[in-house]
C-alpha cells in the first residue's frame, strides 16, 4: 500500500465503537505486566505492528503470552531472561524508551532497535538521565540513536531529577527505574506531561505521589499486583475523525468508549474553542476515566495554541487541517518536540498544506497557518503516520492523494477501513 486517495465527502452522521485501541496503555500494559508474579488479564489490547512487537519483545524477555477470543494473559517470568537476539521496537518510540528504563535495572545484556524511522530519533534525553543514576547504556553517537544496548545494574541509584522537557516517554522511562533504586526518587517536568503511566502503576499497587508536576516514587518492596483492564479506544486515533466531523458541513460523530483522561483530550478541547461543537460524557473510572465524545461541525475560527502542548502533541497534525479551514491565522508555538517525531512533523505539515494551496510557514518551535480553502493535491507521508492520516482527513473536503501510507499500519490498522465509511478510498502499490 504506497498511496492513498481520499475523494471529497457528504455530510454524515456516524457512531464510531471500532477506533483503534489506545496505542500508549497498550504498550504499557505489556510492560507493566513483568512488574507483577501474577498474570495479567487484558482486554482490547491493539493489534497494530508496533504494539505486536512489544508482545514480542515481553515473549522474549521470558513472559507467556497467551490470546484468547476477547483478551491475552500475560505470564511474567520469575527473572527477566537475557535474549540471544536483538529486541525490535519497530516504529514505536513508546517502546525503546519505556523499556530502557525498565530493562536499566534488570541484570542481563539487552539491544534494542527499530526501524529506519525510529533509528533517526534522539534516544540521548533517556541515556543520559538513566547514566547519571548508574545505569549502563551505550549506542550510535553517545547512546543518542539505536541500536541500544544495555548492560542492567541490579541496583541503580535513587534520584531528583529535573527534566527540561514535558515528556511521558521519559517520564515513564525514570519511574521504570526509579521502581528499583536503591532509594526514594523524584522526578519534576516544567509541566504536567500525560500520566497514563502514574495512573496505572498505582492501581497495580506502586507507590508514587504525584502533586502537579512533581511526583515521588518508592522502591518497590514486592511485586506489583497484575493487571485487568479493558483497554479504551485511542483518543488520539480518534481525533482524525473528530476533525473530519469538525470540518464536513452538517456533519455528526459519537466516538465510544474512548479515554477521556484530562492529558488526552486537550486537542478536543482546542477544537471545541475553535467552534467545533463537542461534548464529553464520561461513563466508568477504574484505571482510566472513559467514555463518549460527540463532535458536531460549524464554523471554525482561528486559534493560538501555546499551552499543555505536552497534551496533545500527537493530535497537532490533524489539528493543522482543522486549521487549514478555520477563519483566520493560527499559530502553534512551544512545539519543537513535532521536529523529533516519526517526521520532523513541522516541516511535514507545513510543505504539505503549501502544496495544497494554503498559506503556511514555519518557525523553530511551530508554524501558522492561514485558513482558507484547501485545493485538491499529492502530498507525502514523510514515512510518518499521524502526517498520512491527517492529511487524509484533509481530503474529505477537497479530495488528495497521499504517497508512502505504509506507516498507517504500524498505528491504526482499520483507519482506511472507518474512512471508507464516509468517503470513497482508493489505495495501491
Amino acid at each position: 500500500m504506497s498511496f492513498l486517495v481520499v475523494k471529497r465527502a457528504k455530510s454524515f452522521k456516524i457512531d464510531l465503537s471500532d477506533i483503534a485501541s489506545d496505542k500508549s496503555i497498550s504498550h504499557r500494559c505489556a510492560i507493566f505486566s513483568l512488574l507483577s508474579d501474577g498474570a495479567s488479564v487484558i482486554r482490547n489490547y491493539l493489534m497494530a505492528e508496533d504494539t505486536l512487537a512489544t508482545l514480542e519483545i515481553v515473549k522474549k524477555l521470558g513472559a507467556k503470552v497467551e490470546f484468547f477470543d476477547d483478551f491475552i494473559k500475560i505470564t511474567p517470568p520469575i527473572k527477566i531472561n537475557e535474549p540471544p537476539a536483538i529486541l525490535d521496537c519497530g516504529n514505536s518510540g513508546t517502546a525503546i524508551r519505556l523499556f530502557m528504563g525498565f530493562l536499566a535495572s534488570k541484570e542481563g545484556f539487552f539491544v534494542l532497535f527499530g526501524d529506519e524511522y525510529l533509528c533517526r530519533r534522539p534516544m540521548k534525553r533517556i541515556s543520559k538521565p538513566l547514566k547519571s543514576i548508574g545505569a549502563l547504556i551505550d549506542g550510535r553517537e553517545d547512546a543518542n540513536f539505536a541500536p541500544i544496548s544495555i548492560r542492567g545494574v541490579k541496583n541503580l541509584e535513587g534520584f531528583e531529577y529535573e527534566s527540561k522537557i514535558a515528556s511521558a516517554q521519559v517520564k515513564s522511562a525514570m519511574i521504570l527505574a526509579a521502581l528499583n533504586a536503591s532509594k526514594a526518587s523524584s522526578y519534576t517536568e516544567p509541566h504536567l506531561s500525560r500520566d497514563h503511566s502514574e495512573r496505572m502503576l498505582k492501581a497495580m499497587g506502586a507507590s508514587i505521589l504525584s502533586e502537579n508536576n512533581s511526583i515521588k516514587i518508592e522502591p518497590l518492596k514486592k511485586p506489583l499486583d497484575p493487571l485487568d483492564i479493558r483497554i479504551p479506544s485511542d483518543p488520539s486515533s480518534a481525533f482524525f475523525f473528530a476533525v473530519a466531523a469538525a470540518i464536513v458541513e452538517n456533519s455528526t460523530i459519537r466516538i465510544k468508549n474512548l479515554s477521556l483522561n484530562p492529558t488526552r483530550i486537550e486537542a478536543y478541547k482546542v477544537l471545541r474553542k475553535m467552534g467545533a461543537n463537542i461534548e464529553f460524557i464520561e461513563k466508568e473510572n477504574k484505571y482510566e476515566p472513559i467514555g463518549d465524545i460527540v463532535v458536531k461541525n460549524a464554523p471554525l475560527s482561528c486559534v493560538e495554541v501555546n499551552e499543555n502542548i505536552a497534551w496533545l502533541i500527537d493530535e497537532l497534525p490533524a489539528l493543522s487541517i482543522a486549521m487549514a479551514y478555520a477563519k483566520g491565522k493560527s499559530v502553534v508555538k512551544n512545539a519543537k518536540e513535532l521536529r523529533v517525531k516519526e517526521s520532523d512533523r513541522i516541516k511535514s505539515v507545513v510543505r504539505n498544506l503549501k502544496a495544497c494551496g494554503i498559506k503556511a510557514d514555519e518557525f523553530e518551535d511551530g508554524y501558522f497557518i492561514e485558513g482558507s480553502k484547501m485545493s485538491e493535491a499529492v502530498v507525502d507521508s514523510f514515512g510518518d503516520h499521524r502526517v498520512a492520516m491527517s492529511f487524509a482527513v484533509a481530503g474529505l473536503k477537497c479530495g488528495i492523494k497521499i504517497e508512502d501510507v505504509e506507516c498507517i499500519k504500524t498505528s491504526f490498522p482499520n483507519f482506511i477501513d472507518i474512512l471508507s465509511k464516509i468517503a470513497e478510498v482508493n489505495i495501491g502499490d
